[in-house]
């Protein structure tokens, strides 16, 4: 289905650190998009860089991912989406900047804040038995945050802590203007 002239294509990056909500957030607003009929696509960043071993100096495999996600954007725009929606992880700029350019579409970047105990709390229940995935988790979490803080390359913040994934999701619709 072609995408009619007066609707223009953007993208939506929800970002956060490890167990924040950022896939169940997305998939979230994915839905809502779909209940309101509007074509939409819902990508997790973290199956797109998912590939063993990574090259040297590229830690989290993102050179894959955004050839992955280069691809696949341009395979959802052509099938009709006029709303990309991305849950993963990106520290800077010049990553935001080249995510953007891999989905030939303007972007916008949440935030999406947890209070860290209760992050803490989702990833012990996520990884319980996992010693040493659970510890490197841990680890990360305040880790990202503060990588995160510092770096500032969100639009806007949604704090979902105490709020339900569905009225997060409702939240980042509303502040992105969708």
């Amino acid at each position: 289905m072609p995408i009619p002239p007066s609707i223009s294509c953007s993208a939506l990056l929800i970002n956060g650190t490890v167990g924040a909500g950022k896939t169940s957030v997305a998939e979230m607003v994915g839905d809502l998009l779909t209940d309101a009929g509007v074509p939409n696509a819902v990508i997790d960043l973290d199956w797109l860089r998912r590939s063993w071993p990574s090259p040297a100096g590229d830690r989290f495999n993102v050179a894959m991912s955004l050839r992955n996600l280069r691809s696949v954007a341009r395979n959802y725009r052509d099938a009709g989406a006029v709303r990309i929606v991305l849950a993963g992880v990106v520290e800077t700029r010049v990553e935001r900047d080249r995510h953007e350019d891999a989905l030939c579409v303007p972007l916008s970047v949440c935030r999406l804040r947890l209070d860290l105990p209760l992050v803490r709390e989702r990833l012990v229940q996520r990884h319980e038995g996992k010693g040493a995935a659970l510890q490197w988790h841990l680890a990360r979490s305040g880790e990202l945050d503060t990588i995160l803080e510092a770096a500032a390359i969100e639009d806007f913040t949604v704090s979902a802590t105490g709020l339900s994934i569905s009225s997060t999701a409702k939240t980042v619709l509303s502040t992105v203007g969708w």
